[in-house]
């Protein structure tokens, strides 16, 4: 069945699979698995709309039994209330622990849905659908589920494990150019962190990427899972490793929610990628040459790179102070010190973080 990734996490592995096509063939797989006897659906209005049918349809070929249920889309739909909601729809319709919930969208539903399923009867199975390339790289991914309140994003949530990933990158046909660029900002990511070479395929293979070729757009998502896959293995709640793949998300994060969500996840990101990389090289950690190679591929691909004006600092800073990754009040970056390796830091200069976000 295409590609297959393997998260191994003792008895919560599971596998990530990737195929052209594959939305059709989910109903016959799940049936094969027997995780649980019924299923619910999740899925934003929107997805629901594109998906929910063939999955629906591929579902009740292979004589599984499924409802779909749905709630309004978008970052400002991701909270206690929509959890709230589709709990109650669950319980009308009398869902059980031995049932199970799928994510058919994005992050938000992935995030949304997982958080339910951990949640619900104390923890139902679940099975994650992305249908966006961000969530397809990394979101769907690791077991991060959880909710915004307003004081911060993903402050409410915990860990918990799919059964199985489903990953069809002909889903990606249908997403806008704007979300298909947030997804490679995650892309460029996996390339900083951990792998050079996959940094300079995505160099190399700019064109046919963006063009969502399905050779090369396969073998990229399937190295994001890869490399997604091994650093959650090493370290499954975060204690340190698991860390790294917060890369850009500190001042990322901080810009998103300076932005009222406006600007989405990925290209805040980016953002982020390059005010760190710029962090890194007034810390004296990384060469000016490689923080110009990280901005090149984040300009090239055509993702803003820096803060867009009229953004409070102040503000942006205020948020920083309250990002789930700070410990005792002290901010932790993740700074890159060669493409391909970053290290985890607090000595961090409070003038410097400011150069960078006024610049």
């Amino acid at each position: 069945m295409g590609t297959v990734v393997q998260v191994g996490l003792g008895e919560r592995s599971y596998p990530i699979l990737i195929k052209k096509g594959l939305m059709v063939e989910i109903g016959s797989d799940l049936k094969k698995r027997n995780i649980a006897k019924r299923w619910a659906v999740v899925s934003d209005d929107t997805v629901a709309g594109l998906y929910g049918e063939m999955l629906m349809k591929s579902l009740a070929d292979a004589g599984v039994e499924a409802e779909l249920i749905t709630f309004p889309h978008g970052e400002e739909n991701k909270h206690l209330q929509t959890i709230a909601g589709l709990a109650s729809k669950l319980a009308q319709q009398g869902f059980d622990r031995k049932d199970g919930l799928i994510a058919l969208g994005g992050g938000v539903t992935g995030d949304i849905t997982g958080f339910l399923a951990a949640v619900y009867m104390r923890g139902i199975p679940f099975v994650q659908i992305p249908t966006t390339l961000l969530a397809q790289v990394d979101s769907s991914v690791g077991g991060k589920t959880g909710v915004d309140i307003p004081e911060g994003k993903n402050l409410v949530g915990c860990f918990y494990q799919p059964g199985v990933v489903y990953i069809d990158p002909a889903v990606l046909q249908t997403l806008p150019k704007e979300e298909i660029l947030g997804g490679l900002a995650e892309v460029i990511k996996y390339g900083v962190i951990v792998d050079a070479d996959f940094f300079d395929y995505l160099a190399d293979k700019k064109d046919e990427i963006l063009a969502l070729d399905d050779e090369v757009i396969i073998k990229v998502v399937a190295r994001c899972c890869e490399i997604k896959a091994s650093v959650v293995e090493q370290d499954e709640r975060e204690g340190g490793l698991r860390r790294i793949l917060n890369f850009g998300h500190t001042i990322g994060h901080a810009v998103e929610a300076a932005s009222g969500y406006r600007l989405i996840h990925g290209l805040a990101i980016a953002i982020g990628m390059r005010a760190v990389a710029d962090l890194a090289v007034y810390s004296g950690l990384l060469s000016k040459e490689a923080a110009l190679r990280i901005e090149k591929i984040i300009k090239d691909y055509g993702m803003p790179s820096a803060i867009p004006d009229g953004m409070d600092p102040d503000q942006i800073k205020g948020y920083l102070k309250t990002d789930k990754k700070t410990v005792g009040g002290k901010v932790f970056y993740v700074l890159p010190t060669e493409i391909g390796k970053v290290t985890i830091t607090d000595n961090v200069r409070e003038s410097d973080v400011d150069k960078v976000i006024a610049a």
